[in-house]
């Protein structure tokens, strides 16, 4: 499966990700904060399939690390989530470097939907469009 790095700073919702990304047979590693995370992906040299992060994080935020990430680590997909609606604004201006935001709350197959798709190249609109199309 992935090798998918986590950035989350709230302790029950980095538990929450990394147990079910594990359980669906993914390698995960998770950091609490932007600038831990910037430093693990540096130090394995992007040797990542996925950075999931959090928007609005001490330290780091995951924008800045969005930016670090995609400057250094070009060909890493990342998605990241925020349970802010200003903070899903920010990222949309980075549009060409993410891949999407997850709304929190997530649902653990919303989370699991958006990480395969992520995964897996698929885009958004199309993916929602194919959903609609089974419902």
């Amino acid at each position: 499966m992935a090798r998918i790095l986590v950035a989350e700073d709230d302790p029950s919702v980095r538990a929450f990700v990394v147990s079910a990304l594990s359980m669906k047979g993914h390698e995960v590693v998770a950091e609490e904060d932007g600038g831990l995370a910037a430093e693990t992906v540096d130090a394995r040299g992007g040797q990542f399939d996925l950075l999931l992060s959090d928007i609005k994080m001490p330290v780091m935020d995951g924008i800045a690390l969005a930016l670090h990430v995609g400057a250094r680590h070009p060909d890493l997909t990342i998605l990241l989530m925020t349970g802010f609606a200003d903070q899903r604004e920010r990222a949309h201006g980075l549009d060409a470097l993410i891949y999407d935001v997850i709304p929190k709350p997530f649902s653990l197959a919303d989370l699991l939907a958006k990480v395969d798709d992520a995964l897996h190249g698929r885009p958004v609109e199309v993916v929602s469009l194919a959903r609609q199309a089974l419902q």
